[in-house]
């Protein structure tokens, strides 16, 4: 069958299954819990600590081609020659791999080994499969001095173009490996070709017949514990498979239909690569025989990283009982005699032997961590989001302002066809930089403006290359040549650079603002400062819950914090106050007056603002007026009984200037009247997709309006019952505006949430009145965008206000080749006034390299940016299509992702065998994370406006917030070492991590929960709690007690550093175990299957390698 066609497949989840309890609670004390999803971790054996031995034939001779490791001599260095202001020399791009490869494959299944070391590092003995050995040279010479990687191959080497033979000349076999282990029924007595790797020299060490090995094909990516670049797993023929909550059918029985990748030719041995264990190993499920494929395609090797070490996912890295001198993840390199081989097993699939997102996480920390990521090379992968590290801008825009799907894109649409690998980046042009890094420099170009192409209008950047001794430049974009203004021509060295290349960030540096002129401004005038309305609900709700004295309180010392952009300086914003219910109340605060005036409009179908002289005024010169009118309005509305409110005119009053909105109830009266219409039978219906659009066309027209006048809107809700958050949303998410949501709002539990999202949202740094646009090299184009905005064509993202935490994820589509020469351009400009009511530019510029080989393709992709891209496609997608077909989609799409990469770019081995890329060995387990969420598997309890809110909410997350979202971090408070800042190593989602005798702190992205086992040492809970026993702890409690010890301190920053990292505040819950909370925490151990139907990870990874055999077939 054709892999584009979209067949049906059948969902790994089962129907929702009453009793568990979702978000919103009212039977548990009405606790609840927003919800978001999750990031991923899990345990981490440490570095190697030793070597092995040299084999007794000696040390085979290194490759000759290449990336060398991250230690080793980069492509290009900033640091070798010191560091410049700004400015990189000639962009470098990595060198393209694409030779061929084979692999090793990774078993997952039947009998399992017990390695139940959930926690903590084996000893050092044990710690031999590791990051430093996974480069290994196999062979008889030592390396040459020019280093791992770049010496010619000796006569020893196999040939990279042999046959591949079943089995492999004597001399590769170990003495270490010439023992009797047997082999499967179904195997087929043959050994792999030997690997070549470019790092250190280790001995190979062979695999263990019974345990579970898993290959690691040469994807040269940061060094891993014994994680493998090209993870293959083998899985149970249909008797041992393990059994979904509902198994798919088959999709079909047709050829698989990709289009097939040019034979690779061999040109030398490969740069790095895994060895192909051809014959299945005790441990892994039986599979059928080998299926024919075209040749061993080529390998992929994720540029500039060491490559990796076959080793089992999650498994201890050491001696085993039962495995006579091996370890696990190492292979055997002599056939075994089959007449030995017991029958194996059935048996469900070991978790420790599948891809591990801690592993992942921590590998990543410690390579990449320590080092600052130079953004001078073309199409570098960055680190992942968890990992923390420093960024010098060299050329390209920073990871935190720019994120790549692939940072290789396919050279043409038919070979981006074929891969299905989406091409899309992330964007937040307004992103907030670590201390330690420099902000964006602004440039002046004084009266004419920016210099932008003639032809495209892209705007001045490195990218753009300097002819005719400098007068003319050719725009990298579309290659028109315009002429360079006299004021700003300059002579060129004899590179072709212009001699003050390093003294201007526009050509230089990746990341830049422009001051703009005032053609650039709305009706060419320079715009005012911005201003800031306060809405507030005074309803009887609002007024009896204590939300309005709340807020007034608080709005006294938030007016000291209002945006600026030099903190010495007053802030020039305005503010103007408007109190709500059934009718409009307007403040007249100017400074000249001794009280405060009201003005009431009551005729809300005909709205008005009904003064404009001392509506919005200048903080420090009416202080006093302000903080009058904050100390009256509670009082002034104390007695009301009015519980009817108006929304839309709400909004229409505060058209000229809105920012903030505070809201308790749905609209119940005047123009934008909403009726309720939660019905929960139809979820999981065709209807359901009516749920969440906007229910009236109103506020999608108030919307429009909105934002053509600049007004963006935030809006807070404090329901108590259905409020229709799916057609109220629309507003905000339309100008470019936040959601804020507590159901069942209580003072004392809510409060410090509520105010720490509030004082958050005023006072973050923001742009008013944006225009954003992408443009393209020639090849590829923008074609679609997800986000917080509003576009009245197909080029420009609208939004009235943008703040440092919004991003917009656009997607590209080949119109035209692009060249391996040249690679990809793009450029984000957004035009938007800052807080002092200056008219800027600021420019973003990313260039990818571009490939014509998927593995090239499939080594240099972005996992989390991926799930970033496919969650925004899929939420957006239920607006349309019911929920079951938008599930299918996704799955369909990953197994057509995996499967072109298995049959293209992985070497022919058994069907049995999951072969995974390295850059997407987490693909699956999140893709699951995404599958199973709230919006697209819904479980009983949660309510209609949870799960629109949380769309909304997702729609323009970054790709650090939706990793936390939908894989959350699960830290062993009890392994805490209060003398260092390092935090414990994480425990994957999973319940069965979890330790009767610990403490687990899991951050979801918008809540923390800090889970407590019964049987926790008493010192422990004294120490935190300040409670001597289990039974004495409060599970109401939403703040850890302040109490003198080092545990009690060092715990509590952990949680405010959290805390810190997010956009919105994560309010604390205490889990005792078996506590009523405890079905909820369990909600967001995503590994596990949940009670809403959803699949565990390992029957998602047999479901997800189900599929990819129907499409190979």
């Amino acid at each position: 069958m054709n892999v584009n066609q979209q067949p049906h497949m059948a969902s790994p989840y089962g129907q929702p299954q009453s009793g568990y309890q979702g978000y919103q609670q009212t039977g548990y004390g009405n606790q609840h819990v927003p919800g978001g999803y999750p990031t991923p971790y899990a345990p981490y054996n440490g570095p190697a600590s030793t070597y092995q031995p040299g084999p007794p034939q000696g040390m085979r001779g290194p490759p000759t081609s290449g990336p060398p490791p991250v230690s080793g001599t980069q492509a290009y260095s900033q640091f070798g020659q010191g560091d410049t202001q700004n400015g990189p020399p000639p962009m470098a791009a990595l060198p393209s791999v694409s030779q061929q490869y084979t692999h090793g494959t990774m078993q997952l299944s039947g009998p399992q080994s017990s390695f139940n070391q959930p926690f903590g590092a084996p000893p050092t003995s044990m710690q031999q499969m590791t990051n430093q050995m996974s480069g290994m040279q196999i062979g008889s010479t030592v390396p040459s001095p020019a280093g791992p990687g770049y010496a010619p191959p000796t006569v020893s080497q196999a040939s990279a173009s042999a046959a591949y033979t079943p089995s492999a000349p004597s001399s590769f076999a170990p003495s270490s490996a010439v023992h009797s282990q047997p082999l499967p029924p179904d195997s087929v007595a043959q050994t792999a070709p030997q690997p070549f790797y470019g790092a250190p020299p280790t001995p190979p060490q062979p695999f263990p017949g019974a345990a579970p090995p898993f290959s690691a094909a040469g994807p040269a990516q940061p060094p891993a514990p014994p994680l493998g670049s090209q993870q293959s797993f083998s899985q149970a023929h249909p008797p041992s498979q393990p059994q979904f909550t509902s198994a798919p059918p088959p999709v079909s029985t047709a050829s698989y239909g990709g289009v097939q990748g040019p034979p690779m030719t061999s040109q030398g041995p490969p740069t790095s690569q895994t060895n192909h264990v051809a014959p299945p190993q005790p441990g892994m499920l039986p599979g059928p025989p080998p299926v024919n494929m075209a040749g061993p395609p080529a390998q992929p090797s994720m540029q500039g990283y060491p490559p990796q070490q076959n080793g089992a996912f999650g498994q201890v890295r050491g001696p085993q009982p039962g495995y006579v001198g091996q370890y696990p993840g190492q292979q055997s390199y002599v056939a075994q005699p089959p007449a030995q081989a017991p029958a194996p097993a059935p048996k469900r699939l070991d978790p420790d032997s599948i891809p591990s997102p801690i592993q992942v996480i921590e590998d990543d920390k410690l390579n990449k961590g320590n080092e600052p990521f130079v953004t001078g090379v073309r199409g570098q992968v960055p680190p992942l989001v968890t990992t923390k590290f420093q960024v010098k801008d060299q050329g390209n825009a920073s990871p935190r302002f720019i994120r790549c799907t692939a940072y290789n894109m396919p050279c043409t649409s038919d070979m981006a066809k074929q891969s299905q690998v989406p091409l899309a980046a992330v964007i937040k042009p307004l992103a907030t930089l670590p201390l330690d890094e420099n902000g964006p420099y602004i440039v002046d170009h004084g009266e004419s403006g920016p210099i932008r192409c003639n032809r495209c209008k892209a705007y001045m950047c490195p990218y753009m290359q300097f002819i005719e001794g400098g007068r003319r430049f050719q725009c990298g974009f579309c290659s028109c040549v315009t002429e360079v203004p006299p004021h700003y021509f300059q002579h060129l060295d004899h590179t072709g650079k212009r001699v003050d290349c390093y003294d201007r960030p526009e050509l230089s540096m990746g990341s830049y603002e422009f001051l703009a002129t005032v053609d650039y401004c709305k009706n060419n005038k320079i715009p005012q400062p911005p201003a800031f309305i306060f809405l507030i609900d005074v309803s009887y709700n609002a007024v009896k819950n204590g939300m309005v004295a709340i807020v007034c309180q608080e709005l006294k010392t938030l007016l000291d914090y209002l945006p600026r952009e030099n903190p010495n300086v007053a802030s020039n914003i305005r503010v103007g106050f408007v109190t709500y219910n059934k009718v409009l109340h307007f403040y007249n605060v100017k400074a000249s007056l001794a009280q405060p005036q009201m003005m009431v409009v009551s005729d809300v179908a005909d709205m008005f603002v009904p003064l404009l002289d001392g509506f919005l005024v200048n903080v420090a010169e009416s202080r006093v007026v302000i903080e009058s009118l904050l100390d009256q309005i509670p009082d002034m509305f104390a007695d009301t009984r009015e519980t009817e409110t108006v929304f839309g005119p709400v909004i229409q009053a505060g058209l000229e200037a809105l920012k903030v909105i505070t809201d308790l109830t749905a609209a119940d009266c005047a123009p934008g009247k909403l009726k309720n219409r939660e019905d929960k039978k139809l979820v999981g219906t065709d209807k359901e997709k009516s749920l969440f659009q906007a229910q009236v066309s109103f506020y999608s027209n108030l919307a429009k309006e909105c934002v053509a006048q600049g007004c963006c809107v935030d809006l807070f809700l404090f329901p108590n019952q259905y409020v229709d958050v799916a057609t109220l949303g629309v507003v905000p998410t339309s100008t470019g505006g936040s959601i804020y949501k507590y159901t069942y709002f209580q003072g004392q539990a809510d409060q410090e949430r509520f105010l720490n999202d509030l004082r958050k949202d005023v006072q973050k740094q923001m742009g008013f009145d944006a225009v954003m646009r992408v443009r393209t090299s020639t090849g590829i184009r923008p074609t679609d965008f997800f986000g917080s905005f509003y576009m009245s064509n197909t080029t420009d993202v609208e939004l009235a206000g943008l703040d440092c935490d919004k991003t917009v994820t656009v997607e590209f589509k080949h119109d035209d080749k692009l060249s391996e020469e040249t690679g990809a351009l793009m450029q984000c400009a957004v035009l938007y006034t800052s807080c002092s009511g200056q008219r800027r530019l600021r420019v973003h510029n990313m260039a990818v390299n571009c490939c014509t080989q998927l593995a090239d393709l499939y080594r240099n992709c972005e996992t989390d940016t991926i799930i970033n891209y496919f969650a925004k496609y899929a939420y957006r997608g239920v607006l349309n299509n019911p929920t079951k077909n938008v599930r299918d989609s996704l799955i369909n799409q990953c197994a057509q992702i995996l499967a072109c990469y298995r049959k293209n770019c992985a070497s022919p081995s058994s069907a049995g065998q999951l072969i995974l890329p390295e850059c997407m060995k987490l693909l699956p387990v999140y893709l699951n994370c995404v599958l199973k969420s709230d919006i697209l598997h819904p479980g009983a309890d949660i309510s209609l406006d949870d799960r629109a809110y949380l769309r909304q909410l997702v729609s323009a997350m970054d790709v650090a917030e939706s990793h936390a979202f939908f894989y959350p971090r699960l830290l062993p408070v009890h392994k805490l070492n209060v003398e260092g800042n390092a935090l414990p190593v994480a425990v994957r989602d999973s319940e069965e991590r979890l330790s009767k005798g610990g403490v687990y702190l899991l951050e979801t992205g918008l809540n923390l929960f800090l889970w407590v086992g019964a049987n926790a040492q008493q010192e422990l809970l004294q120490n935190i709690f300040g409670a001597p026993a289990f039974s004495q702890i409060d599970p109401n409690m939403t703040s850890l007690p302040i109490l003198d010890n080092p545990y009690s301190k060092r715990l509590r920053e952990i949680i405010e550093s959290f805390r810190a990292q997010r956009s919105r505040y994560m309010k604390l819950m205490v889990v005792k175990q078996e506590d009523k909370l405890e079905l909820i925490f369990k909600h967001f151990l995503v590994e596990d299957k949940n009670n809403s139907g959803g699949a565990s990870y390992v029957d998602f990874l047999c479901h997800m390698h189900k599929e990819i055999r129907q499409l190979l077939s």
